[in-house]
Parts: structure tokens; C-alpha cells; sequence
């Protein structure tokens, strides 16, 4: 399928879960995909497996705690591929799950929100003008950006929230330019992430389940597919939006 045939597309933390999917989805769809981490040989692999299915890639290791890196992973990007069309920024990590707000330890609320919101702002800084006047950037949020979350705690729930006003802010700025920035904000999805976070027990696991009135939780493909329609043009009126996918949880 050729719905993103030459376009460059960039997945900022893909080497695993659902960035990863997301890389394989977009190339499967005709862009070339640069796929930006810290880890190296996940990345490799995952290109490996785009590769092997007939699409084009490359990976790139990046930090987006890091100016200097970012800057060095679009200069890569423009010199690899001529330019840049999609951006996708999901690259973030959990912090301490179910620790209440007054005992939340400070050096982990910062390492969130410079990874979490920090970071996809800095992404954005950069990619933003390399977009040329038209493009779309998609953040990842999640449903923990749209209420309380006591389970995921208050540096990711803050740090979601955030990342919804930076998607939002940043649209109105960049429409007249023909630039869109939308965020997606998933409910749980099978990762390692979840898995290390939320399912390591069994009756917890189940307790997340109920949660989710379809009675099941997300797959990450069903991710990748809703950041396919958001980068193509079939979406081409929508900019500011923060688009839920969580199975009833929010209804």
C-alpha cells in the first residue's frame, strides 16, 4: 500500500512497543521511516524487520533529554531522506506507579517530566521547522492526560496533561502554515511499559481489564492504525485534537 509513498517519516522512541509498530505500519505504507532511541540494537532490529518486509528505513540513536542530540537526529534525518514530512513523539517513560502524590520521590518527578513533556517539546522545537510549511506531527499522550490517575501517579499524569496543551498550543501557532500536530491518548495497551507498570499481577492485571468496558485491553497495532489515518491526508481537517482510544474507559 502507497498511502504515505514518498514521505519521510520519523518515530521518535520506536525500538520497542508501540513505537515500534508504528515504524513498521508507516513504512508499510510507503514512507521511509527513521526510527530515533536510545537503544541501539532494538532500533537495528527493528529496521531489520521493516526491511524484510520490503520497506525502507534507517535508525538513528537519540536522547530526548538532549538538545544537541535531537538537533544531531534531524540534521541525520534531512541529510538521509532530503526532508521531513511526519513526526511521531513517543518516546517517554513511567516513573514510580502507585505512590501517592506526597511521597513521590523528586528526582523521579523530574527525570518524567524532562523525558515526558521536555522531551516532546524539544522534538517538536526541532522538527517544526524542517516540516517546510506542511506536515504532521503526532504526540503521544494518553488517558492519564485527561483526569486523575492514581495508578500511573502524578509526575505521568502530569506529564500527559502536559503534553496535550504543548499538541494544542503548538496546532494553533503552526495551522496557517499548513502544519498539523494532533496527540493520541491510548488507554492501556499490551507493552512491556504496561506489563512492568500495571500487569506483572495477575489480579491486578484483571482489575485493569474491568477498567476498560470493551473487556479487553489495547493491542498496539490498533495504535499504529490510528496514527496511520492521523498522518495521512484523509485527516487532513483535524489539527489540535487530542484523539482517545481506550475502549469505553473515558465514556
Amino acid at each position: 500500500m502507497t498511502m504515505l509513498a514518498g514521505r519521510v517519516a520519523l518515530v521518535v522512541g520506536a525500538s520497542s512497543g508501540i513505537g515500534k509498530s508504528i515504524a513498521i505500519k508507516l513504512a508499510s505504507h510507503g514512507a521511509k521511516v527513521v526510527l530515533a532511541s536510545r537503544r541501539q540494537m532494538e532500533g537495528d532490529k527493528v529496521v531489520a524487520e521493516i526491511t524484510a518486509l520490503g520497506g525502507e528505513a534507517c535508525f538513528i540513536a537519540a536522547d530526548v533529554t538532549s538538545s544537541e542530540s535531537i538537533k544531531n537526529l534531524l540534521a541525520q534525518t534531512v541529510s538521509t531522506y532530503g526532508g521531513l514530512d511526519i513526526a511521531v513523539n513517543n518516546a517517554g517513560i513511567e516513573g514510580s506507579t502507585f505512590v501517592p502524590t506526597a511521597d513521590y520521590d523528586e528526582a523521579t518527578f523530574d527525570a518524567v517530566i524532562n523525558t515526558n513533556v521536555t522531551g516532546v517539546w524539544r522534538c517538536m522545537k526541532y522538527q517544526i521547522p524542517q516540516l517546510n510549511h506542511q506536515g504532521v506531527i503526532v504526540n503521544m499522550s494518553s488517558i492519564a492526560g485527561l483526569r486523575g490517575n492514581e495508578m500511573m501517579g502524578c509526575a505521568y499524569s502530569a506529564s500527559k496533561h502536559a503534553i496535550i496543551g504543548l499538541t494544542k498550543t503548538a496546532a494553533r501557532e503552526y495551522a496557517a502554515q499548513g502544519i498539523r500536530i494532533n496527540a493520541i491518548c491510548p488507554g492501556v495497551i499490551k507493552t512491556d511499559i504496561a506489563e512492568r507498570s500495571l500487569l506483572h499481577d495477575e489480579i491486578l492485571k484483571r482489575r485493569v481489564e474491568k477498567l476498560h468496558p470493551i473487556g479487553r485491553l489495547g493491542e498496539v497495532d490498533e495504535v499504529a492504525e490510528s496514527v496511520l489515518w492521523m498522518v495521512s491526508d484523509q485527516s487532513s481537517f483535524m489539527t489540535g485534537h487530542a484523539m482517545v482510544l481506550d475502549g469505553g474507559v473515558t465514556a
